[in-house]
């Protein structure tokens, strides 16, 4: 094990904490930005030190692709590479198999699916997930799953859960770097509370470094999202982090993080901001509008970051359009504002979940019309 979690502050079931890293020690919860080929788009890694990030997600999938993770490992692996000094996540690429491909089949031995370059079947094992993950040289990697999303129903839900635990034997076998890389596992189930109590306590027996809650945030509504997080984060150990995947709207990490959760990652600050969309605590503020055009506010008054301190709401909206800079300064303050805990309306299934956590906020709680349901 090549971590050390230690739990500083608690709050019923939230909690803040260190996380000793082999390149970084860092403070959770946290938010770790989604740099698929090893780059942020538009933005340096002295920028995002600057900004706070403490973990960057590499997505194994597109960087095997791309450069190859055996010219990464020649080149002195991942860190090095990118010249990134503090810590690094990589994912075991079997969602964007299934997700971004035509034609994936799992089957026991792994994910077949049809090369990007020439069409050809190719399979991605568990086995050999962990050995590019290895070569890459990630703080920590992940193990391949059977990946499916909470909207599917029916025995497919069971047998992906099943087969996510036979997998991990494989990925904890195949793993060769133990004492340099963290392997998680990941809870599968569905919406199914069974099968994700089946799925959490058979990962916990393996005795991971940390856990992370898959499957969510891929369709399913917000008292079923915040009900499996606060189930998987009750039956996970109390001295490991835990990580619920792909999740990066601000408000569903405050509720997370309330039921107990540590670590999240998603595309959505810098997907957003590259369709010139701007996180703000009221929610969220178009720049492409036409009442920018003249507005010679900064994005978020409140806000420190160097892009609200510089350029006008006005100047960005003459870029969005035309410039690449646009992307690029609101990636910036996107971001930024995502490594604060964000301030805004409070709608009830947020109220629900809290009162789950211990926590009342029914003071706050309002009728609301939530953009990111």
């Amino acid at each position: 094990m090549a971590l050390r979690f230690e739990v500083l502050g608690r709050f019923n079931r939230a909690r803040a904490a260190q996380l000793t890293l082999p390149h970084f020690v860092s403070q959770t919860p946290l938010f770790m930005p989604v740099g698929t080929q090893g780059t942020i788009k538009g933005l340096t890694t002295n920028q995002l030190e600057e900004i706070g990030c403490q973990i960057i997600l590499g997505n194994t999938y597109h960087l095997e692709l791309r450069p190859t993770s055996e010219l990464i490992d020649e080149l002195g692996g991942l860190h090095k590479f990118m010249n990134w000094p503090r810590a690094l996540l990589t994912d075991s690429g079997g969602f964007q198999m299934v997700s971004l491909l035509h034609l994936a089949d799992i089957t026991e031995k792994g994910v077949t699916f049809q090369s990007p370059v020439d069409g050809k079947p190719m399979l991605l094992t568990p086995e050999e997930s962990i050995q590019i993950q290895n070569r890459i040289g990630a703080d920590i990697i992940m193990a391949l799953d059977d990946v499916v999303r909470t909207t599917i129903t029916g025995p497919r839900i069971e047998e992906a859960m099943y087969r996510t635990l036979r997998w991990i034997d494989r990925c904890i076998a195949a793993h060769k770097r133990p004492n340099e890389q963290n392997l998680f596992g990941i809870v599968q189930g569905g919406l199914d509370p069974v099968l994700r109590d089946i799925c959490a306590r058979g990962l916990v027996d393996r005795n991971l470094p940390g856990y992370a809650i898959g499957g969510l945030a891929g369709g399913e509504d917000k008292d079923s999202f915040w009900r499996v997080v606060a189930q998987c984060t009750a039956a996970l150990p109390e001295d490991k982090p835990r990580y619920v995947m792909g999740v990066g709207y601000p408000l569903d990490i405050v509720v997370c993080s309330a039921l107990g959760a540590d670590m999240y990652d998603c595309v959505y600050p810098t997907r957003t901001a590259r369709f010139g969309t701007a996180l703000v605590p009221e929610g969220v503020l178009k720049l492409k509008h036409k009442a920018m055009a003249d507005d010679a506010r900064p994005i978020d008054p409140a806000c420190t970051c160097m892009v609200c301190k510089n350029y006008s709401r006005a100047y960005i909206h003459c870029l969005v359009t035309k410039d690449a800079m646009g992307s690029q300064l609101l990636s910036y303050h996107n971001l930024f504002y995502m490594m604060k805990f964000p301030k805004g309306d409070v709608p009830e299934w947020v109220c629900n979940a809290m009162e789950v956590a211990g926590i009342d906020i029914s003071s706050c709680c309002a009728p609301f019309s939530s953009t990111q349901d």
